[in-house]
């Protein structure tokens, strides 16, 4: 299908006079559209939900997520990766993020390889059984996306087409659409598409995470502490899921040294540090850690 003929190369209607308004206009006109984009977001949940669990399955055999983006959608898919170690302290590589061109591509927008199927197809050639490649462009149409794509299906990977036009063209095993429409400025897919994206990526990879037991209640038990604020947070989830001041969570962070989930198995189950150790290995979160040591759950 032609550029052009996108839902989200359109003009938009709304915005046709954008130039001429004042700026409070603009700016209203901008939020206004990207509240658009998260309905549109939400309206795809479903799908995304179908998506989460099938990529759990592949998780849990030793596979790992795989994004593949270029542009705007590619620079949105490595900060989404890029925050999931330490959010969840999972191993680096977990989630890896593909862009054509690498690093020096990424911070160069004049280095564009978006129509680098080839190179995509290569990329993709680390894939596995295991795996899940996640394809993510705003006009379900980039070359390199489909590339990535195709490679990921002959290796019998999981794949998963992130996007905003419902008329892809690219296949994949599950395909999770928010139809955000035309932009404020016309072809800018960094405004409410980007929002969009950005949205599902983030709901993508927590999902995941909350689903595979990185986290205890609401609270990200398996934060990986490296400057100081971190380190006050880690005090406060221990504080929150024990019901301890400051000073008894700390305490316990130290016995379980500085490891958060070991530090709450501790405080709600009165055992050393090496029983809760081996109670989180053998459960995998800290629910099932709890019940293995005949704790009570505190929350």
């Amino acid at each position: 299908m032609p550029p052009l003929t996108r839902s989200t190369e359109q003009r938009n209607p709304r915005t046709v006079d954008i130039d001429l308004w004042p700026t409070g206009r603009v700016v209203s006109a901008l939020l206004t559209e990207d509240t658009a984009a998260i309905r549109a977001a939400h309206e795809a949940a479903p799908r995304l939900a179908e998506a989460v669990d099938h990529a759990l399955g592949r998780l849990a055999k030793g596979g790992r997520v795989h994004y593949f983006g270029a542009g705007a959608s590619g620079r949105l898919a490595v900060l989404d990766a890029t925050e999931v170690t330490p959010t969840f302290g999972v191993p680096p590589g977990l989630f890896t993020t593909h862009f054509p061109g690498g690093a020096a591509a990424l911070v160069d927008p004049s280095l564009d390889h978006e129509d680098a199927y080839g190179l995509a197809y290569d990329d993709a050639s680390v894939l596995t059984s295991h795996d899940v490649a996640v394809g993510v462009t705003a006009s379900g149409t980039t070359q390199y996306v489909a590339g990535a794509l195709d490679r990921a299906r002959s290796a019998g990977a999981l794949t998963v087409l992130l996007t905003c036009d419902g008329g892809s063209p690219l296949a994949a095993d599950i395909t999770v659409v928010a139809a955000t429409g035309p932009e404020a400025v016309t072809g800018s897919t960094r405004l409410k598409a980007g929002t969009a994206t950005k949205v599902l990526l983030n709901a993508f990879s927590t999902a995941l995470m909350v689903r595979s037991g990185r986290t205890y209640s609401n609270l990200m038990v398996n934060l990986v502490t490296s400057n100081e604020k971190l380190d006050a947070r880690a005090v406060t989830i221990v504080a929150m899921a024990t019901g301890l001041d400051d000073a008894l969570s700390a305490a316990a962070l130290s016995e379980a040294g500085g490891e958060v989930p070991v530090a709450v198995l501790h405080a709600l189950s009165g055992r050393q540090a090496n029983a809760c150790r081996d109670a989180l290995r053998e459960g995998g979160s800290v629910r099932a850690a709890l019940s293995l040591l005949g704790a009570p759950d505190g929350r």
